[in-house]
């Protein structure tokens, strides 16, 4: 029996800041960046990148540790992951403002991007982010990451990556849509790895640090006159949970000063179940800020 084929990789590696990161770059136009939820990876994009390249140059990127990205030798920051996105479109060249799309925890991203480096943000579009109103974090940061390394280093070595990672990667994206979704070829290469599990639980350990950071941060930098969109995933259902969720990104919208729009029928993985209301979201930014070319009628 041949041995399984793996596809070849799109895009490209670049070190970022020492550590090579997978980079992807389609399209033309003004420049979007795309960035994934915990634990995701840039063929979670490939059906809006292709919406968005037409009108766009599109950026995706693999956060350290996921995809095909290698590990970087320390936790995850609020500061670092906002400086990385600049960094990412420094190496590819495109030193002007930028579209930032954040989907989930990688709103947090994007949203301290626009505070930090307003320069260089065109506007914001988070896709179902993340919202903490009053993030607490109980233990001290390195506990909290040794910890997390701790345990990814002890299943990686009982062999649970390779065993369980790509089933445990597609029963995640099970639960977080409501539509039915093929496949993906890379999953297998990149989930059954302990590079992945180990970047996984960094940023599930990090998540409060960031999010406490973020609420420091909007205290004393304001966002950039910047347009703003808030995306929020809604299942149908009219469970008291889905509706709060609904009334917390609608907040999260009012806060920003950003426009509120919902996509329906969608789960978490708002990408894959509505790909088409994340790219209109990304299109309609055009005209009220930075980002000037006109979206297609």
């Amino acid at each position: 029996m041949s041995p399984r084929r793996i596809p070849r990789a799109p895009g490209r590696m670049l070190r970022v800041n020492g550590v090579p990161l997978h980079v992807l770059s389609q399209g033309s136009g003004p420049v979007c960046v795309l960035s994934g939820g915990l634990g995701m990876a840039w063929f979670d994009w490939d059906v809006v990148a292709g919406l968005l390249a037409p009108h766009r140059t599109v950026v995706r990127f693999d956060r350290p540790g996921l995809g095909l990205s290698a590990p970087a030798p320390r936790p995850p920051t609020l500061a670092g992951e906002a400086d990385r996105i600049a960094h990412v479109l420094d190496a590819l060249g495109h030193f002007g403002p930028a579209t930032v799309v954040g989907h989930s925890l990688a709103a947090f991203h994007a949203e301290a991007f626009a505070r930090l480096h307003p320069d260089r943000c065109a506007g914001l579009v988070l896709v179902d982010g993340s919202v903490e109103e009053d993030p607490r974090p109980r233990l001290p940061r390195p506990v909290r990451t040794a910890w997390a390394g701790g345990v990814a280093g002890a299943l990686s070595a009982a062999g649970v990556p390779r065993a369980l990672g790509p089933a445990t990667r597609r029963l995640i994206g099970w639960s977080s849509t409501v539509g039915s979704h093929p496949r993906h070829p890379w999953e297998r290469a990149g989930y059954r790895t302990s590079r992945v599990l180990r970047a996984c639980a960094l940023e599930n350990a990090t998540y409060s640090y960031l999010a406490a950071d973020l609420s420091a941060l909007r205290g004393g930098r304001p966002l950039p006159a910047v347009p703003v969109a808030v995306l929020a995933a809604y299942d149908g259902s009219e469970t008291a949970r889905e509706l709060r969720w609904l009334e917390r990104q609608r907040a999260l919208a009012a806060e920003l000063g950003g426009r509120f729009a919902v996509a329906a029928p969608a789960g978490h993985l708002v990408m894959a179940d509505a790909p088409e209301s994340v790219a209109r979201a990304v299109l309609d930014l055009s005209g009220s800020g930075r980002d000037a070319a006109a979206p297609p009628a």
